[in-house]
């Protein structure tokens, strides 16, 4: 079992800190949820609390970066994608700032945050803009290894981080490689492809679709935008069946993402399975799950009944 992303992120920003002196973290007065705060204890002179006050934390770190800064920012995703997108968008998407967002508590493991807290829309707004970076961690090695890269790499990134800790993907070889399609498990009948936390409960699917007869293969989309789309339509050629499953809304995520490709290169079916056209609820994590259709049991029913539909 991995560590939760927030921290790996937190504590790979405290190493990289140690040697980078631009390097700086930016809080909406969300540390201990974020984990920020770890970062502030360890180098005070290079965190800056910023308030409940998100848009002018994004502007602040877009001046930032316009001296050579390489500035976080860390808050609830929600509080980027809605309460501060218009600065996101015209202020770090639009003039490509060095600019890096650490989106916590995303996707549906939330907590008792409440419906206004948990934001199912974010990869379908932030992919939408041109220049946005979009990257959703399975593990945490992969969540360190893409800090690593997106603190060395110029321009805007939005980094996709659960709450929650998972079942670990990589070893400490991985190294993150932007657009990076990873193939996980080969089979001839469906092709599962998950994106985040998501994709571990896709291989546990696949495990128990074996169990019937039935070869899951499985694709892991950690980069959401730049996306290897031969890598996706290459993989779906080998199947009868493509499923798509997200902690994230059916529309504008790594369902449409798949979709838009596969339609354009290979004639195959795809079924998404993610949040349906509904707003979120407050409710335990392990609950929402089951409701959407996301747990490993879950997905294996949707996969044998689009199958038997087939015939």
């Amino acid at each position: 079992m991995t560590k939760a992303l927030r921290d790996a992120w937190a504590d790979t920003l405290i190493e990289l800190a140690a040697d980078n002196p631009d390097l700086l973290v930016l809080d909406g007065d969300l540390g201990t949820s974020t984990r920020a705060e770890r970062f502030a204890r360890a180098h005070p002179d290079r965190f800056l609390q910023m308030g409940i006050a998100e848009q002018g934390m994004v502007g602040t770190a877009v001046g930032l970066a316009s001296m050579g800064f390489v500035p976080w920012l860390s808050s609830f995703v929600v509080f980027f994608t809605h309460r501060a997108v218009d600065q996101v968008r015209m202020s770090v998407a639009q003039t490509h700032a060095n600019v890096k967002i650490g989106a916590a508590y995303a996707g549906l493991q939330t907590g008792f945050t409440g419906k206004t807290h948990l934001d199912v829309q974010d990869l379908a707004i932030m992919r939408a803009m041109p220049g946005m970076t979009v990257l959703a961690p399975g593990d945490a090695t992969e969540c360190a290894a893409m800090v690593r890269w997106a603190t060395a790499t110029p321009g805007p990134v939005f980094l996709r981080l659960g709450r929650e800790g998972g079942p670990d993907l990589f070893d400490a070889s991985y190294r993150f490689e932007p657009g990076r399609v990873i193939r996980l498990r080969d089979g001839a009948d469906v092709l599962l492809v998950g994106t985040g936390q998501q994709t571990a409960r896709c291989l546990e699917a696949a495990t128990l679709l074996a169990a019937d007869g039935l070869g899951a293969g499985v694709v892991h989309v950690p980069s959401i935008k730049p996306v290897d789309a031969g890598a996706i339509a290459a993989a779906a050629r080998d199947v009868r069946l493509v499923v798509t499953a997200e902690e994230h809304s059916v529309l504008g995520g790594l369902g449409s993402l798949v979709a838009e490709i596969v339609t354009a290169h290979v004639p195959r079916r795809v079924e998404r399975i993610g949040i349906e056209d509904t707003w979120g609820e407050s409710a335990p994590g392990t609950w929402l799950l089951d409701r959407h259709g996301l747990t490993p049991e879950r997905i294996a029913e949707r996969v044998r009944r689009a199958l038997d539909a087939e015939g």
